[in-house]
């Protein structure tokens, strides 16, 4: 198989900036910093610019360099802030690398975040030939595919209607289905999917998967270490903007959770989104006597306890909340969810401490991740992921049977019993 994408010592530098803590910056301060950067470069026009003491290089990729072949499904795996998302965009050729050499030999069609490559006011109908003129296809070409493409979007009501007013749901649907049915030869899709339904995901993950049996080849960027292990087949591992470990998939997800296994989960550091007037401050597990735990018993009292800062005006006094449990490797085990109203306490106060009582924890030996949620419906909301970690031992007893990691992830309570044969 020929090889379609090449890259060579591939570095990306961001400067950041820090805010001055002795005063405010003012109009009159950026004009004379903007004069005097003007008036140094006209006397010294060859001079290496510095940078000054309020901002720092910031090497988001340094030195990666990998091949791709035709028809490979890679999967990009690494922690937040790894640089995935920045290798992506200048594989799409979104932003320039600061050095290095990348080299494709194919058409790209990407999908990094919701809205990327569409015009908001432009109707999904106009948004589909638009990305199709972009990657080279004649209208013909693009008609032939249309039918398809609507059908798998699920969006033929609201195809005359301005994408600008699509849901967020709305709007990966039609553009995964632009991206994955216009025929490119390499498609790259970031955790966008995250965003659509169950259902939707199933789908697409399909998609993607046909899309590799056909020669084609995918890049796949996604935390759900169960997905990423069922779609592809190669594995590029990112950490600190340099590439730790390439190889067959399977490889490359032990070394991530090998790696993980020491990392700390915290509502400070985890992945979150945002919108509107609620904020997830804090998440923690407690036992049935209110005292923080890490470690439990495997099918005793947990609650999970969830601190919400919140604006009343805009909330109207209902919240759903949301718990998830997730294997290392990304696999949801079970969720917990429920519309919580409780109009005294949240109109006496913006902030509120809200339990969830498992009343016999089912799982088996093994450490775990937990996500949360607040939601008001249509308006505003939090999704804090794998906020927390814990871990479930197996209770101290002689009779008690030892469930080994590797057979299942649930516990469910039984008893044995022997009589003579008769």
């Amino acid at each position: 198989m020929s090889t379609v994408i090449s890259v060579e010592n591939l570095s990306k530098k961001y400067i950041i900036g820090h805010q001055k803590r002795e005063r405010y910056t003012s109009m009159r301060d950026v004009l004379t910093d903007g004069a005097k950067r003007f008036t140094n470069k006209l006397i010294h026009p060859f001079a290496t610019q510095k940078i000054d003491s309020n901002h720092e290089e910031f090497w988001a990729l340094k030195d990666v360099s990998f091949d791709i072949q035709q028809g490979d499904r890679v999967g990009i795996i690494g922690r937040n802030g790894a640089g995935k998302s920045t290798l992506l965009k200048i594989l799409s050729r979104i932003t320039e690398p600061t050095s290095g050499k990348v080299s494709i030999n194919g058409r790209v069609a990407s999908l990094l975040e919701v809205g990327t490559g569409f015009h908001p006011e432009l109707s999904g109908r106009e948004n589909i030939f638009l990305n199709g003129a972009i990657l080279g296809m004649s209208k013909k070409e693009i008609k032939s595919k249309f039918d398809e493409i609507v059908a798998f979007a699920e969006v033929e009501k609201f195809l005359d209607t301005p994408v600008k007013r699509y849901s967020s749901g709305m709007y990966v649907r039609l553009a995964f289905a632009v991206a994955a049915h216009l025929e490119p030869e390499i498609l790259i899709v970031d955790e966008v999917l995250a965003v659509g339904d169950a259902q939707f995901q199933t789908k697409c993950m399909g998609k993607m998967e046909s899309v590799g049996r056909e020669g084609r080849t995918v890049l796949f960027v996604s935390h759900n270490m169960d997905a990423v292990g069922k779609l592809c087949n190669k594995g590029i591992l990112i950490d600190q903007g340099r590439v730790s470990y390439q190889g067959y998939i399977n490889n490359v997800i032990k070394n991530y959770l090998e790696s993980s296994d020491a990392k700390e989960y915290s509502i400070d550091t985890c992945e979150r989104t945002r919108k509107g007037g609620i904020e997830i401050q804090d998440v923690w597990l407690s036992d049935d006597k209110g005292n923080l735990v890490e470690t439990i018993y495997s099918s005793s009292v947990v609650h999970i306890n969830l601190r919400i800062k919140f604006d009343t005006d805009s909330l109207n006094r209902k919240i759903d909340i949301g718990f998830g449990v997730d294997t290392l490797d990304g696999r949801r085990l079970f969720t917990t969810l429920a519309s919580w109203i409780n109009a005294e306490i949240i109109s006496s106060t913006n902030n509120i401490v809200v339990k969830c009582k498992l009343q016999e924890l089912p799982l088996v030996q093994n450490k775990y991740l937990l996500s949360a949620a607040a939601i008001h419906p249509g308006h505003a909301w939090d999704y804090a992921f794998h906020c927390a970690s814990f871990e479930v031992l197996n209770k101290p007893s002689d009779h008690y049977y030892k469930v080994a990691k590797n057979q299942g992830d649930f516990f469910v309570p039984f008893e044995f019993e022997s009589t003579p044969s008769q």
